[in-house]
């Protein structure tokens, strides 16, 4: 009965991280920019979406919805508004974590070490710390990495869900998704995302040079 039972605790445990992967594609899908391939990426969410659980199908449900209503011009530029002219809403995570400070490219060569140690390059197109790379390493190649990485940075991402809901966004049910996937936080952790939607991230030392925030030029035919 006992080993029994183990094999049924091993068996949930493998169904939840499959779970976790799918949330972690579409989340990944839902919130890359809205170019010439967003039709075929919201097919592949709506197809995933028949597999999740109410509450995540939910969350990923309404922003798809969403991007399937918007004209490609209005999702672009809201897109662009949202995650690269808001400071409080970057995907890019180790701002959250090491702000404008030469930290910053140490942290961000971590997230590289982390896909390198899975076997895989980081992608040339992307900062290996935007979260549509890191839920794409965890849901694609890697979940267990992927999920510790995730969980390391449970704080900015509540941070900029936060962020996405005071601002009413319809990317808010995404980050929703994705903080479900993740550990329960503590009362410390509310505290500390509390701190860093107020205070905003680290900031350098007087004296030493600054890292400019990443933020990906302006995308021709937004304006």
């Amino acid at each position: 009965m006992i080993g029994f039972g183990q094999g049924n605790r091993r068996s949930g445990r493998r169904s939840a991280v499959a779970q976790h992967r799918l949330v972690w594609h579409a989340a990944g899908l839902l919130l890359a920019y809205p170019d010439a391939g967003q039709g075929e990426r919201l097919g592949v969410v709506e197809d995933i979406l028949g597999h999740l659980p109410p509450n995540s199908r939910d969350q990923l449900a309404e922003t798809c919805r969403f991007l399937r209503g918007c004209d490609e011009y209005v999702a672009a530029t809201q897109y662009v508004e949202t995650f690269d002219l808001r400071r409080r809403s970057t995907l890019y995570l180790t701002y959250w974590t090491a702000g404008d400070t030469r930290n910053r490219g140490r942290e961000i060569l971590s997230f590289a070490d982390a896909y390198r140690g899975a076997g895989v390059e980081p992608p040339k197109s992307e900062s290996a710390d935007h979260l549509t790379v890191v839920l794409e390493f965890a849901a694609c190649v890697d979940p267990e990495a992927g999920s510790k990485l995730l969980s390391a940075h449970r704080v900015p991402l509540e941070t900029i869900w936060s962020a996405l809901t005071d601002s009413n966004s319809p990317y808010a049910p995404v980050l929703a998704a994705v903080c479900g996937t993740l550990p329960s936080v503590s009362n410390q952790d509310v505290l500390r995302a509390q701190h860093l939607a107020a205070s905003g991230p680290p900031a350098e030392a007087v004296g030493l040079e600054l890292f400019t925030l990443t933020v990906p030029p302006r995308r021709e035919g937004v304006t």
